[in-house]
């Protein structure tokens, strides 16, 4: 199975992790958004079974739901196996243990098994990647990027990076990205030249800090304006 982020396996994260990671308000709930490099995250399942308006963009959707549910058992180990060499660059507070984090994340990847095949007839989930996106311009209120950018700084380059927020900020009104961390804990070199870059584009970017934080100093997001 091959998609086009390189060595980007499938991990999926639940609503009130989102909620969490991106200061999302109740309000912010009722607006359109955009959910990108959501993968087989149960954000868009939970959210449009509480009414809301939500679209997932990745191009782990070009395949079916077994497929998707192969490729996360051929991977699961693997991130297990990681996670357990570099325990000490996680917070294991809310979540006490490797074992735990790994019924948490299959659970929520069930509940977005379960949802995809219907999902995808109902266009909430739509086969495409950045940095070029099937959107038209300000099609969304909100679009959330999370694991995805910034963590992958050593797999997608800062070339990368920049088109792909400049795409985000033409699909949307507002852009919030979730880590600014790679895969290692460390702040993603790239942060800083995105942030100079989009103020010389007159744009409002600001460093928030969210009541999230499993990685050690990941605890903060980009908002974009």
């Amino acid at each position: 199975m091959i998609i086009m982020y390189h060595n980007i396996k499938p991990w999926g994260r639940y609503l009130k992790e989102y909620v969490r990671m991106f200061n999302l308000t109740p309000d912010d709930l009722k607006r359109k958004i955009l959910g990108c490099g959501d993968g087989p995250a149960s954000f868009n399942a939970e959210l449009t079974e509480r009414g809301g308006n939500i679209i997932s963009v990745d191009p782990v959707y070009f395949f079916s739901a077994d497929q998707i549910r192969q490729r996360i058992h051929e991977t699961y180990n693997d991130i297990i196996d990681q996670t357990q060499k570099n325990q000490d660059k996680f917070i294991w507070q809310e979540i006490g243990s490797v074992e735990e984090l790994g019924r948490i994340r299959m659970s929520a990847m069930e509940k977005f098994l379960k949802d995809f095949s219907g999902g995808v007839v109902q266009n909430r989930y739509v086969s495409g990647e950045l940095p070029f996106l099937p959107f038209s311009d300000k099609e969304f209120d909100l679009a959330l990027c999370s694991h995805l950018l910034f963590l992958y700084t050593k797999n997608l380059s800062l070339e990368f990076h920049l088109k792909s927020v400049e795409e985000l900020c033409r699909v949307s009104n507002e852009v919030r990205i979730f880590p600014l961390l790679d895969v290692n804990a460390d702040r993603s070199p790239y942060v800083e030249p995105i942030i100079n870059f989009l103020r010389a584009r007159n744009r409002d970017v600001e460093e928030i800090k969210v009541a999230y934080e499993f990685q050690k100093g990941g605890n903060t997001m980009l908002r974009i304006c």
